[in-house]
């Protein structure tokens, strides 16, 4: 008999989970199969400006920040560089690369750090590299 998973085991499974569904959907510019991996209430910060970033309360706020982010570049690509998690805390260091509306490429390296209730998304907090 294959034994059942520890409701800590399953959570991190959960997790995870929810935490590479969202950056799929971020890879696609899809903001609806982001927002339905987001809880009602969800947090995120973003890395811009230094030194603290924006914070974005609620479904419609992120929303918002996501659509015009999505607006600004002609190319993305969201590399996972690695990822893990313990219950529902995950952590994931990546690559962000761009190519903005005028052509010119850029990139930038960070860390964000997730809290996921339920399967879904309740806080991101992103931090770059410089």
């Amino acid at each position: 008999m294959i034994p059942k998973p520890s409701p800590i085991e399953a959570q991190t499974a959960a997790t995870l989970a929810a935490i590479r569904q969202f950056n799929e959907a971020l890879n696609r510019r899809d903001v609806e199969a982001m927002m339905v991996l987001l809880t009602k209430d969800t947090v995120f910060e973003n890395t811009y400006p230094a030194p603290d970033g924006t914070r974005y309360e609620g479904q419609a706020s992120v929303r918002a920040f996501w659509t015009d982010f999505f607006a600004a570049a002609a190319q993305i690509e969201l590399e996972t560089e690695e990822i893990f998690a313990a219950g529902e805390r995950g952590v994931m260091r990546w690559v962000y690369r761009w190519v903005s509306r005028d052509s010119q490429p850029g990139h930038v390296r960070g860390v964000d750090v997730y809290r996921v209730q339920n399967g879904r998304i309740a806080e991101k907090l992103s931090y770059v590299k410089g």
